[in-house]
């Protein structure tokens, strides 16, 4: 599958499926991943960077203010900012209202990287307690893009995937060695 950029969005429940998924990524990948969590800055950020590249061969590392997108990375959206991406493939954050009581909102990230990769972007919603990203696979799915939806029965907490289902934004519905095994067959479209 041609794609440019990964995008996947979880709450809760949703890191022990990135945790899954990330030793089973080929490290020669070479499309990027943006992954938004739901979660509260707390006094040591650095350790869920540090456990994310424990288990990947991927480098993972959190997402900066005007960082430009490299592909075979995996990007984290920081706690607390909203991560936009802009039309020359760099990073934007953002310490705006919180969007579905999210900060950040994988909706925002979607709908930004929508924007941007159209037909070449992959949006993946994982296992949470709210209707965040939704919408945005909306989006992507209205700009050609491929949204996936972690299988409800796999998911710690089924709210958010089967509300994607429910809404018909979503290509695919499945589990964690699914996913993982579509990301690996992602190739960059030969002018990214």
């Amino acid at each position: 599958m041609i794609t440019d950029l990964i995008t996947i969005g979880g709450s809760a429940g949703s890191l022990q499926v990135v945790l899954e998924i990330l030793p089973h990524l080929n490290a020669d990948l070479q499309t990027a991943i943006v992954i938004i969590f739901h979660r509260k800055t707390t006094p040591n950020p650095e350790m869920l960077i540090e456990l994310l590249n424990a288990k990947s061969t991927l480098k993972v590392k959190e997402a900066e203010d005007k960082e430009k997108i490299k592909p075979g990375f995996i990007y984290i959206a920081p706690a607390d900012y909203h991560l936009f991406l802009e039309k020359d493939h760099s990073f934007s954050l953002d310490s705006s209202e919180k969007i579905n009581f999210s900060r950040p909102s994988i909706d925002l990230t979607f709908f930004t990287a929508a924007d941007v990769y159209k037909d070449k972007l992959i949006g993946i919603l994982l296992s949470g307690a709210n209707s965040d990203g939704v919408h945005g696979l909306e989006t992507i799915q209205k700009q050609g893009g491929y949204c996936i939806a972690q299988d409800p029965q796999t998911s710690q907490v089924s709210y958010m995937p089967a509300q994607a289902i429910t809404k018909k934004v979503v290509d695919l519905i499945a589990n964690p060695s699914e996913i993982a095994s579509l990301i690996n067959n992602c190739r960059p479209s030969p002018s990214f």
